[in-house]
């Protein structure tokens, strides 16, 4: 990491904490197996950040005083999960770290979010920081809070197994949605992209709440209803259904590339028939950095 100057304790948090929010995700991505749930941990672990820097005093690394609560943060999502690998405590073997060629540190920075969660948590978490953060080895070990011998034995193990991991691929099948969400889906995006908003906004539940993360929230039909008209004043977005690691999602495209990847997404939720809530991307590019998403036809 790019080392950043020394944070007195005078000093505003809010410039750093949206300088680094992108790198953190990614962090939080791979650590967790998912863009959305680690958008969840990286909300948490900032909250954390704001809360403790009263006390904290003055930064010596703020950066690594940043990815330290992110990664804590991170365990104890694991461990809510009850996932038996995140409590895996790490070997005290010494071993040298080794170095990696060019195409092998290509091959682990882009393996998939699937991928990365069959690894131990230790693994996981030295391999990420290391080769797809570009973290220094002393880096790691203060993040992680191991010793020397024991983030080496990590990491070598860790890239041993997601070598292997990814050439195998992943040939795990991927659900359909349902009738009902293609349905959903389909009605929304029909209408969003041709503007007709009092449409939209017709199938909003009275209690409808709202996350533009990164941003702003907000909640009831009324309040929520103010959220499309930037929409329409805008005009670069083209709405497609589709899923996001296998959840019913709507991916927002570029207009003048719409055969390309999205740009970001949004999720619904439905209630009784309406929208009960909408977690809109737009100002969270970051999160489609490893997204597995898939297109769904029209219904």
């Amino acid at each position: 990491m790019t080392p950043v100057p020394t944070l007195s304790a005078t000093d505003d948090l809010e410039p750093l904490l949206v300088a680094m929010r992108p790198k953190l995700h990614r962090y939080c991505a791979r650590m967790v197996g998912s863009v959305i749930d680690g958008e969840d941990v990286l909300q948490d672990a900032l909250i954390k950040a704001v809360e403790a820097r009263p006390s904290a005093g003055a930064i010596q690394n703020p950066e690594g005083w940043l990815f330290r609560i992110v990664h804590n943060t991170a365990l104890d999502f694991l461990r809510r999960r009850v996932r038996q690998d995140a409590l895996r405590s790490a070997e005290e073997v010494e071993m040298i770290a080794d170095e990696l060629d060019a195409i092998a540190s290509r091959q682990i920075a882009s393996a998939s979010l699937r991928t990365f969660m069959q690894l131990p948590v230790a693994q996981r978490a030295s391999v990420i920081l290391m080769d797809v953060l570009g973290c220094s080895l002393q880096e790691v070990c203060d993040i992680m809070g191991y010793s020397l011998a024991a983030t080496k034995a990590a990491l070598h193990r860790g890239r041993t197994q997601l070598r292997k991991l990814a050439e195998q691929g992943d040939d795990a099948p991927h659900p359909a949605l349902s009738e009902a969400d293609q349905a959903r889906l389909s009605a929304y995006v029909t209408s969003f992209n041709a503007r007709d908003f009092d449409q939209i906004r017709a199938m909003l539940a009275d209690d409808v709440r709202l996350e533009l993360v990164s941003r702003t929230r907000m909640s009831g039909k009324a309040e929520v209803s103010r959220y499309f008209g930037r929409y329409s004043e805008i005009s670069d977005w083209l709405l497609v259904p589709g899923s996001v690691e296998d959840r019913p999602a709507i991916l927002v495209l570029d207009p003048n590339e719409p055969d390309g990847p999205p740009k970001y997404f949004v999720l619904l939720d439905w209630s009784a028939g309406k929208v009960a809530s909408i977690r809109d991307f737009r100002h969270a590019p970051y999160v489609v950095d490893g997204l597995e998403y898939r297109r769904a036809s029209m219904a």
